[in-house]
């Protein structure tokens, strides 16, 4: 799966900086001063690593999972707009009979592109839902969002402020700004900081529990 393919190596070559978080290795040759600061920098950086490669493996498990010239019917992109306003609006793609849905409203700004992506592995036991801006920064502010994979128990969710385009880093919303479902992404009130870019979904399908 193109889609699939495309992530793993952007994470890949993101996450090489893992390696010398854990390595121990002293870059700049700087004397060890503050040990509470570095401490608690270096447990923030491994949190940072595991994720990401939580990450990794949901997407490789994907990956080996579907065939290298994978047709419009095990994955798809498809470009949709995300309107301003206040008013809630749903957008939705599938692939045969499992389903992704993004509802959301926001407010400023103008129309905004965005794309959506859905893939399904060749054994129909993986469905995956992304939806992001490419330019990886959202000027609106939304005041709700959440996506839905139908008939799937999400096992993996990954949703960003701020994603790594032109330059930009990413920048992960917080555990606490959204609550996850057995099938559902939502944002949490009075937690969310109505920043979003970014929202990757990867959910096991109930073929897997049979």
């Amino acid at each position: 799966m193109l889609l699939v393919a495309l992530l793993f190596l952007f994470y890949s070559v993101r996450d090489v900086e893992c390696d010398d978080t854990h390595s121990g290795r002293d870059t700049g040759g700087a004397a060890r001063t503050s040990c509470r600061s570095e401490e608690e920098n270096m447990a923030r950086q491994s949190n940072t690593c595991a994720g990401n490669l939580a990450f990794l493996f949901a997407l490789a498990l994907i990956a080996a999972r579907v065939p290298a010239e994978a047709s419009e019917e095990q994955a798809k992109t498809v470009e949709f707009n995300v309107k301003p306003g206040g008013v809630v609006h749903t957008f939705s793609e599938g692939i045969g009979e499992h389903e992704c849905s993004f509802t959301y409203a926001s407010q400023g700004g103008t129309n905004e592109q965005w794309l959506m992506s859905v893939g399904l592995t060749d054994d129909n036991r993986l469905f995956s839902c992304s939806v992001w801006r490419p330019q990886g920064k959202s000027y609106l502010f939304f005041t709700q969002f959440k996506a839905e994979l139908k008939g799937t128990k999400i096992e993996y969710v990954n949703a960003y402020s701020q994603s790594a385009a032109g330059g930009q880093s990413d920048v992960p919303l917080k555990p606490e700004e959204f609550t996850i479902g057995e099938s559902t992404v939502t944002h949490r009130d009075g937690k969310f900081s109505a920043q979003l870019s970014k929202l990757t979904v990867i959910g096991r399908t109930r073929k897997d529990e049979l």
